[in-house]
């Protein structure tokens, strides 16, 4: 649980640190800064790519994860329910405290990086990828703050129910995987970290839906269980 509340702390400290600023922060501040944290990304999931001891199985798993998640529509499905809550609550009478608390806890959690990092921490015990991610909540913290206000620092508590939950998920189901299934699955992370670090520093000319890639990371654990029935 280390690595949520490292998460929890830098978004309550960016969210102080942006109602202080009060609109006075501009985009081109931290513009940098957040292509930097999408370089530790890719960087991040390189070295969790190359553990792999099979790359065929990383490339099946991700093409067959991916069919799944384009057929599911994981990525729209993610993206409607952030605009069916946005709007929802958008109607409540504080409207500003309410959008700040529902934009911000939808892009802290809502993405690859959140189940990524917790299944990571608990699984593994590898922090890398929430500390990253912790760092980017906690700059676009103080963004959001210095616009939305304290609405904003209350996602701390989505953040610790959502990641938490994922992250005390993770370690019920450690003792059922093997550390070849996991070492693929980190690898199959790893390329799916490459892809989000891509977004965030707009690389692609067209946004890479990683929601959809999603399913493959259950696929080295299918792929185990059929082979080890041969």
């Amino acid at each position: 649980m280390l690595a949520v509340v490292v998460n929890v702390a830098l978004v309550l400290c960016g969210s102080i640190l942006g109602v202080l600023l009060n609109r006075r922060l501009k985009e081109a501040h931290t513009k940098t800064v957040i292509a930097c944290m999408g370089i530790c990304t890719m960087v991040i999931g390189i070295g969790g790519a190359i553990q792999t001891s099979n790359i065929l199985i990383v490339i099946v798993c991700l093409v067959l994860g991916t069919i799944v998640g384009e057929l599911l529509k994981l990525e729209q499905r993610m993206d409607g329910a952030g605009d069916f809550l946005k709007k929802r609550f958008s109607k409540t009478e504080n409207h500003r405290f309410t959008e700040g608390f529902v934009t911000s806890s939808l892009l802290f959690c809502v993405g690859s990086m959140s189940i990524l990092g917790s299944f990571e921490a608990g699984l593994q015990g590898k922090y890398d990828t929430i500390f990253v991610k912790s760092v980017m909540d906690g700059i676009m913290a103080i963004i959001l703050a210095a616009t939305m206000g304290v609405g904003v620092g209350f996602s701390a508590v989505t953040i610790l129910i959502y990641q938490g939950g994922l992250t005390l998920l993770a370690g019920v189901l450690e003792p059922f995987l093997s550390a070849e299934i996991m070492t693929e699955m980190s690898a199959v992370g790893g390329i799916m970290l490459i892809a989000t670090g891509m977004n965030v520093i707009g690389l692609p000319k067209e946004r890479i839906k990683v929601g959809n890639m999603l399913p493959a990371l259950i696929f080295p654990l299918i792929w185990f269980a059929v082979a080890g029935l041969f």
